[in-house]
């Protein structure tokens, strides 16, 4: 892995330890799962799978806890705007609960790629059940809220791809920070074995994600690109994400290319060959 991946961790284990900060349900929820041997098998296998075999970007440790602490910093500055999540809006929990269900749902969403890309969000929701329901019981004991809490992160599981409907404000969180997670060296690991297409490019021209404030609406994401390219990111990645999603009235995104005031764009490619039905960047 790239040594920036350790920088990412540490920035987003830093973020979600911030957020969680007076929540004791959420905080020891996340002490467990990242302390879980389960849990912890389950993002080496789905990255082994996504980088190994498909040659993607990884969906392993790293981008679980990316998303987790992405998730947590929307939900954090929608509480701060007074939009309440689902299990709060109906009364079925509250902050810390609130809290709990974003930040597993983040660090399982992806766990299903260990079986296959394809319906990897359906293969989740089974491989989360049982690690689910070992864990919730430490923090809420044997009861059925610890079981109702269960069904709103299997929900946040399932329904962070983009072609499937959010119900709940808590699984549109999980789905838009999936799609946050592609700055560009996120993208080097596929595009350096070999993958060279459109969403590897793309991922390359990406420099920062930001996400703070809005000044219309309670969210912002801005995307920093050095190339155009990064267009395509950005509509179909997080784009996409935001539409499907309840958090479409909550979350301004914007793009920006660089250098600004420029009259040009940064070259990701010099030269492409297509040899033996492969592309090949030189």
């Amino acid at each position: 892995m790239p040594s920036s991946y350790q920088r990412l961790t540490e920035e987003a284990e830093a973020h979600i330890d911030a957020s969680l900060e007076g929540r004791p349900k959420a905080r020891k929820m996340w002490d467990l799962l990242r302390a879980d041997p389960e849990v912890n098998a389950c993002w080496d296998m789905a990255d082994y799978i996504t980088t190994a075999n498909l040659r993607y970007n990884d969906h392993g440790e790293v981008h679980a806890k990316v998303v987790a602490a992405n998730a947590l910093r929307m939900l954090d500055l929608l509480l701060d705007a007074g939009v309440l999540p689902d299990v709060m809006a109906d009364g079925g929990g509250d902050e810390d609960d609130a809290h709990l269900i974003v930040l597993a749902g983040g660090l399982l969403h992806d766990i299903g790629n260990q079986v296959h890309r394809r319906e990897h969000n359906v293969a989740g929701v089974y491989l989360a059940i049982p690690i689910l329901s070992r864990l919730l019981p430490e923090v809420y004991g044997r009861t059925e809220f610890a079981y109702e809490v269960r069904a709103r992160i299997l929900h946040c599981i399932y329904a962070h791809e983009f072609e499937v409907e959010d119900l709940t404000l808590e699984s549109g969180l999980v789905g838009v920070a999936d799609g946050t997670d592609m700055t560009k060296g996120r993208g080097r690991l596929a595009y350096d074995s070999g993958n060279v297409n459109i969403h590897t490019v793309s991922a390359l021209s990406i420099d920062r994600v930001e996400i703070g404030r809005g000044k219309q609406r309670p969210v912002r994401i801005t995307v920093q690109m050095s190339n155009s390219a990064g267009i395509f990111q950005v509509q179909e990645t997080v784009g996409e994400k935001i539409a499907h999603s309840p958090l479409r009235d909550h979350v301004e995104l914007v793009a920006v290319s660089r250098p600004l005031g420029g009259d040009k764009d940064d070259r990701i490619l010099q030269r492409l060959i297509l040899t033996d039905r492969k592309w090949v960047a030189v």
